[in-house]
């Protein structure tokens, strides 16, 4: 079972936007530019990815498979007293919700994750237009470009929550990640935030991350 590691100084340096005083969190190292064959981690990634559309297909038990596996390996490294008072938040994702290809899958991992009690998640960052997946046409919106689309959803703003944490599969640069945090600390000031991410981007060893940031950009 993979271990909480936090993003420390040793490596915000692969993560354009995250800041010092982030408290960000990931289990595993996908690796850019790789196939879903190169480790477990690129395999896994490569499964939760797949589309809405691959539902009924050969291709759909595979990401069901591994969503469940991230909700239990979560389960087996969250605080259990921290999340009970905590809210959990899916970034959302590249489609808005009105859209057929919207995944909900961060949302269904979270709310899976398996306790003895209720798990506060909430769609608390909507989106209000659509964008191109980066992993499919090397598009990444910048953090202005994000915050333009994000807004909170006040439906389920009440109650406020206490704590905090911003969930998505991968991290990459952190622009998502920076302006998730810029709307809600907007809305919410006083509340303390951190990041949960299934994995982080790494760098094959014989490439540089600049050649690859000039190519793939941030996400």
């Amino acid at each position: 079972m993979p271990r909480f590691q936090r993003i420390d100084e040793l490596l915000i340096s692969d993560h354009f936007y995250l800041r010092i005083d982030d408290e960000c969190y990931f289990l595993v190292e996908y690796t850019s530019g790789k196939r879903y064959d190169y480790s477990s981690a690129n395999s896994l990634i490569s499964n939760l990815k797949k589309k809405p559309s691959t539902r009924g297909t050969a291709q759909w038990p595979h990401k069901i498979r591994v969503m469940r596996d991230c909700s239990r390996a979560l389960g087996a490294v969250l605080n259990p007293e921290w999340l009970r008072e905590a809210t959990l938040v899916p970034i959302p994702p590249s489609k808005e919700q009105a859209d057929p290809e919207h995944d909900v899958r961060m949302r269904t991992i979270c709310e899976s994750i398996p306790v003895d009690f209720q798990i506060d998640v909430r769609d608390l960052v909507i989106q209000t237009d659509s964008y191109d997946a980066a992993h499919e046409s090397g598009y990444r919106p910048t953090v202005e470009e994000l915050v333009e689309i994000y807004e909170i959803n006040e439906t389920v703003s009440e109650p406020a929550p206490r704590a905090i944490g911003i969930v998505d599969d991968v991290l990459t640069a952190g622009a998502h990640y920076r302006a998730m945090h810029n709307v809600i600390s907007g809305r919410f000031p006083d509340v303390p935030i951190i990041g949960i991410f299934i994995a982080r981007r790494v760098f094959p060893p014989d490439e540089a991350a600049a050649d690859f940031d000039a190519v793939e950009g941030y996400d």
